[in-house]
């Protein structure tokens, strides 16, 4: 699909959010260079709760670790539960929304009925009671919001095929003898992956918010790996009389989700066909 560079350009959204984007992955993938202090290993009592200054930018926290090593390092975390989580729900919408749409009938009536019943169930209540069940860990969060926010891309997935395959080529593979897995994955799913990206990029943002609250709840990562929700919680005694032991990883948090956000909103302005 071709865009106009008048698109490209108007496009607030989309450049800003690609842009903190691009920032928080660089983060995370250079952490070990940028980080000046080892994350976990280099705590020292005597510097604890010391604020900003040239020796710790972002100041230490409660066991003298350096906050902006800490913050570096958490970004891995929130990335890799955002995407991970993501591309199961994704995977998980997708193959439900594509079937139910394609094929109808009692398939379709039984995907959207469960699918009714997710959405009737606030996706934190939800993940908040897989985790209770499967117990704090990385792994189990993965699970646990993975199969949370499926039923998003699945009715979406759904609504895209439905109208997809009324167009005159789905009619024309059909009559020309191609399987319907063919059909559904090869020549339907193509069509309408944008609006899939879009919802899989601000899925990504809410993972990362719903990760930060469970690690703050104390059934996300467990110290001392560094989770900025598990930064925050730590810090919460200490918010008035060192603030920037929380500030900083909520400043993180704030700019992670801003960016997936804006790079969604940018995305599907990007792929709206009365634009292009």
């Amino acid at each position: 699909m071709a865009f106009s560079k008048a698109a490209l350009k108007g496009n607030s959204n989309l450049i800003i959010g690609a842009v903190l984007t691009v920032l928080v992955i660089g983060m995370a993938v250079f952490a070990p260079v940028l980080a000046p202090y080892h994350p976990v290993d280099d705590a020292d009592l005597m510097v604890a709760e010391e604020p900003p200054s040239s020796d710790y930018l972002c100041g230490t926290d409660t066991q003298g670790r350096d906050v902006l090593s800490r913050v570096i390092y958490g970004s891995r975390i929130s990335l890799s539960v955002g995407l991970v989580s993501q591309l199961i729900n994704t995977l998980i919408g997708v193959i439900l929304g594509v079937t139910a749409g394609y094929f109808g009938s009692w398939w379709d009536d039984l995907i959207m009925g469960l699918t009714n019943i997710m959405l009737s169930i606030p996706s934190m209540i939800f993940a908040l009671a897989i985790m209770a069940l499967l117990g704090p860990g990385l792994v189990n969060i993965y699970i646990a919001l993975g199969l949370t926010n499926w039923s998003f891309t699945c009715r979406i997935t759904r609504s895209q095929v439905l109208s997809a395959k009324r167009i005159e080529y789905i009619r024309a593979a059909e009559a020309l003898g191609y399987g319907k897995w063919r059909i559904m994955f090869g020549q339907i799913l193509p069509n309408v992956v944008g609006p899939i990206l879009v919802m899989a990029t601000l899925g990504i943002a809410y993972a990362i918010l719903t990760e930060a609250s469970l690690s703050f709840l104390g059934l996300g990562t467990q110290p001392p790996t560094p989770s900025w929700g598990g930064m925050l919680s730590n810090a919460r005694e200490e918010f008035f009389t060192a603030p920037w032991i929380s500030i900083f990883p909520g400043l993180a948090i704030f700019a992670t989700v801003l960016g997936f956000n804006l790079l969604g909103d940018g995305l599907r302005d990007l792929l709206d066909p009365h634009k292009l």
